[in-house]
């Protein structure tokens, strides 16, 4: 399957907001992290709309975009829903956080709402993409990686903000809920990172062989060949995105929490962390192949 960079940008930046946004709102049902609230609120609402723009370059006709949207069981339209719904939860939550006695709090129910819903905002997303006539997409550590990059993103991201908005090298985001978060989210990025990869590499079996076959149109041109195709993935599934995608981010995030400087090593976890969500991302489209290798 061709590379869809547009899809790419959104599914990486969707990933990135709901995960900052989560973890905003787990970090004020905590009531701490309260002077990155607004602007992680504004950071994700940027990458929301970012991501939001992006699809429309994936369509030819971007005219008519809500043709897709004719059933609920459609996984565009679910995606479609899930944003709405988290958009009208983000801007409640603004306006009672602006309107609460701090200016930096909601209740604890709109805090737990906005986190189910980041979540599963992410997972529908995701879901969107398993069908079983490409056996390497049909798997739930898909949905799980996906749902990894948000967990590492969001936390770091909120770490770095607080980090900045605070005094001195040592300010108030390691401490608490935030740091461990970051760390956390990390190492399960890290794992489902693995989890997946290994999933990716063992995919090659998983195609059926048709026999001999060509295409008519160019009879010289070899056919495709799954496992070479699989094959020729492992630098940007292994490389890209485990060594530089999820290590670099779980040390990143771990020197982070042990020193507390969070303006050094929040933005080593965020540029690797996005390297690798991109490597596995084309190494995902590069293995989009029909089940039945016709073509």
């Amino acid at each position: 399957m061709e590379l869809q960079w547009p899809l790419i940008v959104f599914t990486t930046l969707v990933a990135w907001s709901a995960g900052l946004f989560g973890t905003q709102a787990l970090m004020a049902a905590f009531g701490t992290g309260k002077r990155a609230q607004v602007p992680a609120w504004i950071a994700s609402a940027v990458l929301l709309a970012v991501g939001g723009i992006a699809v429309f370059f994936h369509l030819e006709h971007w005219e008519r975009i809500f043709n897709g949207f004719g059933h609920l069981t459609s996984g565009i339209t679910q995606e479609l829903i899930a944003i709405v719904v988290l958009a009208v939860v983000a801007v409640a939550y603004l306006v009672m956080l602006r309107n609460s006695d701090d200016g930096a709090s909601v209740p604890k129910w709109l805090a737990w709402l906005s986190v189910a819903l980041s979540v599963v905002l992410v997972a529908v997303m995701a879901h969107s993409y398993t069908m079983a006539a490409r056996p390497a997409w049909d798997s739930v550590l898909w949905i799980l990686y996906v749902l990894g990059n948000a967990c590492v993103l969001g936390p770091a991201t909120f770490a770095l903000i607080l980090g900045a908005a605070g005094s001195g090298e040592r300010a108030e985001a390691p401490a608490g809920p935030v740091g461990l978060a970051a760390l956390a989210g990390s190492a399960l990025n890290a794992a489902a990172s693995i989890a997946f990869s290994a999933f990716l590499q063992f995919s090659a079996g998983s195609f059926a062989d048709v026999g001999y076959y060509f295409d008519p149109t160019h009879p010289t041109r070899a056919m495709a060949d799954a496992a070479a195709t699989v094959g020729a993935q492992a630098p940007l599934v292994w490389l890209g995105a485990v060594a530089v995608g999820a290590i670099v981010p779980l040390a990143a995030a771990f020197m982070g929490k042990r020193s507390g400087n969070w303006r050094l090593w929040a933005p080593v976890a965020i540029v690797a962390a996005l390297a690798g969500a991109v490597c596995m991302r084309v190494a995902f489209y590069n293995l989009g192949l029909s089940v039945f290798m016709f073509y």
